[in-house]
C-alpha cells in the first residue's frame, strides 16, 4: 500500500473536531438569532441592529459555517464510499439524513412554529391540524426550518449518486493526479474558487437571496454542491490536505483581506442588486478562506483521538436535530423576564445546552428506536461496525506489521 494511499485511509480526526465545533457554533449562532435585528421565532423586545458588534459577529458567522459544514459533509462521503455500493450509501443516507428529516418536520419543527404563533392557537394540539394551512413559513406554517441542511445533504446524495463508480474509480485518481501540482501550490486551492464564482455570477441575479426551500434556491444549491464535491476530491488527496495545513498562514491572511472586503465593498456601491452580487461574491471567497484556514489550523493542532471525541462525534448530529426547538422553548419563556440582555443570553445558552445534551443522553442514546429517528445506528448495529473495523484494522496491521496504525482506520 502506497503511503499516500495508506494516509488517505487513516481517520483524520480533525474533520471530526472540525464537525463537532461547527454544529456548536450554529447553537451559539442560534442564540444570536434571539438578540439581532434578523427575523427569528422568537425575539427579545430591544435587539441589536446593522453595524452593531452582533451584526458584525454574526454576518461573518453566517458567511463561513454552513458552506464548511457542507465541505466536510462531502469529505465524509470520501470515507463512507469505501466499502459501500450506490446501493449501500443511498440506504445509508435515507437512514442517516431522510427518516430525521421527516422526524423532524413533523416532531420538532412544529414546536417552533407554535410558539412562535402561540397567540393564534390555544394548545400544540390545536397547532397541528392547520400544520398545512397557508402554504410554505412565514405566510403558512409548513417548514423544515434549521433541517434545510439535512434536506439539501440529501438532495446533493441523490444528485451525485448516479456518479459514483467515476468517484471511486479510476478516473477521479486520474483527475486529482492531473489537480495536484496545482492544488498543491500556494494558495492552489483557490482553483475551486473558480466554479464557485462563476455559478454565484450566473445563477445570483435570478436567485437573489438564500431561500432554504430547495425548490427556489438554486443558486445556493450549485454553490453546495461545489462545496460538497471539493470536500470529497481534496480529501481524497493527501497531498493537498497536507498542502492547505502548511499554507495555514497563508490563508489565515486571505481570510482577513476577503472579510474586510466583505463588509466594506458592498456598501461602496450606489446600484443596489450590484451591492448584493458583491455581497455574496465576497461572502463566497469568505466561506472558502475560512474553512482552508481552518482545516489548516486543526489538521496541524488537533488531529488527535479521544474518548470525547467519539462520544462527542456520536452526540453532534442528534445535538443539531434537537438544539433549535429546545432554544426556541427556553428563549420564549426568558425573554419575558426582567433581566438584562447578558443575563437573558447566557441562561438562555446554558439551559438549552444541558437540556439538550440531557434529551440525547437519556431520551435518544439509549433507545434503538429513537436512535434510529435520530439517524444513528442502532446499538447492535454500531457494536457490528466497531467489531469490523477493528477486525480489518487488525488484518492491515497483521500485513504492514505497524501496531501503531490499529486505531486510525473509519469504521466501514
Amino acid at each position: 500500500m502506497g503511503s499516500s494511499e495508506q494516509t488517505s485511509r487513516q481517520r483524520q480526526y480533525y474533520i471530526d473536531w472540525l464537525r463537532i465545533g461547527l454544529i456548536l457554533s450554529v447553537f451559539f449562532f442560534h442564540i444570536g438569532m434571539i438578540f439581532n435585528s434578523w427575523e427569528w421565532h422568537i425575539k427579545n423586545d430591544m435587539t441589536y441592529g446593522y453595524q452593531s458588534a452582533l451584526w458584525y459577529i454574526m454576518t461573518f458567522l453566517s458567511a463561513w459555517r454552513m458552506p464548511l459544514l457542507i465541505f466536510i459533509s462531502g469529505a465524509g462521503t470520501f470515507f463512507a464510499l469505501r466499502r459501500r455500493s450506490t446501493r449501500q450509501y443511498l440506504s445509508e443516507r435515507f437512514k442517516r439524513l431522510f427518516i430525521p428529516l421527516i422526524f423532524g418536520i413533523f416532531v420538532l419543527v412544529p414546536l417552533q412554529v407554535y410558539l412562535e404563533k402561540a397567540g393564534e392557537y390555544d394548545t400544540l394540539l390545536d397547532f397541528y391540524p392547520e400544520m398545512f394551512d397557508g402554504g410554505g413559513y412565514p405566510a403558512g406554517n409548513f417548514s423544515w426550518h434549521h433541517l434545510w441542511f439535512i434536506a439539501y445533504l440529501f438532495f446533493i446524495a441523490l444528485v451525485i449518486s448516479p456518479f459514483l463508480g467515476f468517484l471511486r474509480g479510476k478516473q477521479l485518481k486520474a483527475f486529482t493526479s492531473r489537480l495536484m501540482p496545482i492544488a498543491s501550490k500556494k494558495l492552489g486551492t483557490n482553483i475551486v474558487l473558480i466554479p464557485v464564482l462563476l455559478s454565484q455570477l450566473l445563477l445570483r441575479p435570478y436567485f437573489p437571496e438564500n431561500t432554504n426551500a430547495l425548490y427556489n434556491d438554486w443558486a445556493a444549491l450549485v454553490y453546495y454542491l461545489i462545496l460538497f464535491l471539493a470536500g470529497y476530491f481534496i480529501i481524497s488527496t493527501p497531498q493537498i490536505a497536507e498542502a492547505i495545513r502548511n499554507q495555514r498562514r497563508y490563508f489565515l491572511m486571505e481570510t482577513i483581506t476577503a472579510v474586510a472586503a466583505m463588509f466594506i465593498l458592498p456598501g461602496l456601491v450606489s446600484y443596489e442588486e450590484l451591492g448584493i452580487l458583491i455581497k455574496y461574491l465576497t461572502e463566497s471567497i469568505v466561506a472558502w478562506s475560512c474553512g482552508m484556514t481552518a482545516l489548516g489550523y486543526a489538521g496541524q493542532y488537533i488531529n488527535k483521538d479521544s474518548r470525547f471525541r467519539k462520544l462527542a462525534n456520536e452526540a453532534i448530529y442528534p445535538f443539531y436535530l434537537l438544539h433549535q426547538p429546545v432554544i426556541v422553548i427556553a428563549a420564549y419563556y426568558i425573554v419575558e423576564w426582567e433581566l438584562t440582555m447578558i443575563w437573558k443570553a447566557l441562561l438562555i445558552a446554558i439551559l438549552s445546552f444541558l437540556f439538550t445534551i440531557l434529551i440525547y443522553w437519556y431520551l435518544v442514546r439509549p433507545w434503538n428506536l429513537m436512535r434510529r429517528l435520530f439517524g444513528m445506528k442502532t446499538k447492535s448495529a454500531r457494536t457490528a461496525s466497531l467489531n469490523r473495523s477493528f477486525c480489518s484494522s487488525f488484518h492491515l496491521i497483521e500485513q504492514s506489521g505497524q501496531p501503531s496504525e490499529k486505531s486510525k482506520f473509519y469504521p466501514g
